[in-house]
């Protein structure tokens, strides 16, 4: 799994996770901060968060347009430097006036930005080590494994979110409450999403001495077709017009179609976390209480990483040691568990550590699959993984419509909640999502770094991340509709586009898997 791959993935991997985690420990909370502070109704505050997720995926076309003849490794520098000041922007305190929103907007807009310079250009990075013949066959998986990392950052996001926030609440004498409108407990809660802001400006830190730590493992993969065309060594593009096109043609079929998948995957943080805060009990008791220790989560995500090693090993001897190792992890994790009080009290934030944990426990296993079916001769191509991943994740969309029968309209139930749902249906809906995911996501980065013309790669990287920003925007569609439809109408939708995206991708399949070859 890890074995015969350059240092370098390691390296750029860290480095992303750290921005990841600072990333999403703010996303957890975003929609709630903005109504939290401001009063926002879920149309106004979901409009927002899909507005900023745009600009976040929507920059990378930029930043790819400016580093395919700058170089991709200044504009990463960039990129964490703008996005740093973004991050600070949001987290120094102001009030709920327009001064506040000044701040948060021009925030947002810093974030969007860096994160246009950095995001791409350092997947770009990635997909250039692979470019080497000698690392050419393992680009699928290094991508799986690349965003396993970045996933890692994600999965303590949400936990790290909920500490700051009890921790806040406490010190002013509150507990958290999803259903309080109370004055001073929404000033106390909106000051303790802030401070998660902080966080972002932290996690980059890491990634800076990361990133410049390890220079010397990536340096070779810092070259863009302008500098290569000054060099005396490899040839520039050996493409032919009419090739160029192909591959050019085939990638924005891809990207149109993808578009639909993450409108409805990014309902994480808005209308799934709706769902939670309004129709889901938040007192989680008995063995369901281990998906909500951060830390027990991550020791059987680790473990899943042994036991595959165990089955892998060659030798008694390593098999004994992963063997031991895993029991170890098991008995931690089960450890930490019984500490926990008995229920447990959840935060609507709390589920989206779900999506990244599955990503991370699951990794491992599709690399096995898909490896086995390599040597089989029978893995799907990238193309037709996506389609399959559109397929799946209408199946997810399926479940929270299951679990939606029968509670009353968000219209008719106002700022009240109707806590009767197990957290369950949407833990299930959140796994769904993530085979989904992982069939989909890491194959269409490394589609595009695949097949993408030397000359264009900074920019089909970020047309891969425009394609995401315009799903993003139209995820606040659900937002939009939550008090005016009934929540099985909503998902309803969200199921046909992933049907129908699915659909028209396996009847472009011949004409996209042809510019492969």
């Amino acid at each position: 799994m890890f074995k015969n791959q350059p240092k370098g993935l390691f390296s750029l991997a860290l480095a992303n996770t750290g921005e990841r985690f600072g990333y999403y420990t703010m996303l957890a909370i975003f929609a709630l901060f903005m109504q939290a502070k401001f009063g926002w109704s879920e149309a106004a505050a979901g409009q927002v968060y899909a507005i900023f997720l745009a600009g976040v995926y929507f920059m990378p076309m930029v930043g790819g347009l400016i580093a395919d003849r700058i170089g991709y490794s200044k504009c990463v520098t960039v990129g964490i430097i703008v996005m740093f000041l973004g991050y600070l922007c949001l987290f120094i305190p102001t009030g709920a006036d327009a001064l506040g929103k000044i701040a948060m907007f021009g925030g947002l807009a810093l974030v969007a930005v860096g994160t246009g310079l950095f995001k791409g250009n350092l997947q770009v990075l990635v997909g250039n080590l692979y470019d080497d013949p000698k690392y050419a066959d393992k680009r699928d998986s290094a991508f799986s494994l690349f965003y396993m990392a970045i996933n890692i950052g994600a999965m303590f996001a949400p936990a790290t979110a909920r500490a700051i926030t009890n921790k806040c609440l406490t010190a002013e004498g509150f507990v958290y409450n999803a259903g309080c409108t109370d004055p001073a407990y929404l000033e106390a809660l909106s000051n303790a999403y802030g401070l998660c802001f902080g966080v972002a400006c932290v996690s980059l830190i890491f990634s800076v001495v990361i990133y410049f730590a390890s220079k010397s493992w990536w340096k070779g993969a810092d070259v863009n077709v302008h500098q290569k065309a000054k060099s005396k060594e490899a040839v520039v593009d050996n493409l032919t017009p009419e090739q160029t096109r192909s591959r050019l043609t085939a990638l924005f079929l891809v990207f149109a179609v993808v578009i639909f998948f993450w409108m409805a995957f990014h309902q994480n943080g808005s209308a799934l976390t709706f769902f939670a805060k309004k129709y889901t009990d938040l007192s989680v008791a008995g063995p369901m209480r281990i998906g909500f220790n951060i830390w027990s989560l991550f020791l059987i995500a680790v473990s899943v990483y042994t036991i595959v090693g165990f089955f892998q090993s060659e030798t008694p001897k390593k098999k004994s040691i992963l063997a031991a190792v895993t029991v170890a992890l098991w008995g931690g994790a089960y450890a930490l568990y019984s500490m926990m009080p008995n229920p447990v009290a959840a935060q609507p934030s709390d589920f989206q550590q779900f999506n990244p944990f599955f990503v991370v426990a699951l990794t491992p296993l599709s690399l096995v699959l898909f490896g086995s079916l390599a040597k089989k001769g029978k893995e799907p191509s990238a193309p037709k993984k996506i389609a399959l991943g559109m397929l799946v994740a209408a199946l997810g969309f399926v479940v929270i419509t299951v679990a939606s029968f029968g509670l009353t309209s968000p219209c008719d139930l106002g700022d009240s909640t109707q806590s009767i749902l197990s957290p369950g249906w949407l833990i299930g809906t959140y796994l769904t999502l993530t085979f989904a995911e992982l069939l989909l996501s890491p194959m269409g980065i490394s589609f595009v770094s695949k097949v993408a013309p030397p000359k264009y790669k900074g920019l089909m990287m970020g047309c891969w991340f425009g394609a995401t920003a315009i799903g993003n925007y139209l995820s606040s569609i659900p937002s939009m509709l939550w008090n005016k439809i009934p929540l099985m109408a909503n998902w309803g939708i969200l199921i046909a586009l992933c049907l129908v995206s699915a659909i028209v991708m396996f009847s472009i399949m011949k004409k996209v898997e042809s510019a492969i070859k």
